[in-house]
């Protein structure tokens, strides 16, 4: 399956990064254990796999980084 959208924020409740995985009308909310000053490539890298994970294909331009 083919992810419509990637999105990635901080979720300062839980202190962890929260990847958004959009397709059609479902989405997929998981976690990540990154610090929050991660760099935005670490962050995308960690979506990316989390995306794959979920047995889903996203298009690295599809990723997109809230801080």
């Amino acid at each position: 399956m083919r992810a419509d959208q990637v999105q990635v924020s901080w979720d300062a409740d839980k202190s962890k990064w929260l990847v958004r995985i959009v397709s059609g009308e479902e989405v997929i909310r998981r976690y990540c254990k990154l610090p929050k000053d991660a760099d935005e490539k670490s962050v995308g890298e960690a979506a990316r796999k989390t995306v794959l994970e979920e047995g889903y294909e996203a298009d690295p331009s599809l990723v997109s980084v809230r801080r």
